[in-house]
């Protein structure tokens, strides 16, 4: 069995993907948009009427911050609703806040 040497802690590539998914301004809005509503979920409409972009824009970011862990969705057709991941954002500030600290 032949086994691939592993370069990158776990920490790591958890940062990575978190910080790949936070890379474009328009999912920095929809964290941001979500975290001030934290205790609640939104609707992606609510979001659609705030962001100047096509709503299929809009359901691309969402997918991306979804795969990452960043945010969790409800679909409830025809809505669609948003909410923090609160376990992984708290991972991704932790594991953020200690990288900048350094």
């Amino acid at each position: 069995m032949i086994t691939e040497k592993k370069y990158y802690t776990e920490n790591q590539e958890k940062m990575s993907r978190y910080a790949k998914a936070i890379a474009h301004p328009v999912r920095i809005f929809i964290l941001d948009f979500l975290a001030d509503n934290i205790d609640k979920c939104c609707y992606s409409g609510d979001m659609a009427e705030e962001l100047p972009i096509a709503r299929s824009t809009l359901s691309e970011h969402l997918k991306e911050l979804k795969k990452a862990g960043l945010i969790q969705g409800e679909i409830n057709p025809p809505y669609i609703k948003y909410c923090i991941n609160k376990e992984n954002w708290e991972e991704a500030s932790g594991l953020f806040g200690r990288f900048f600290k350094k």
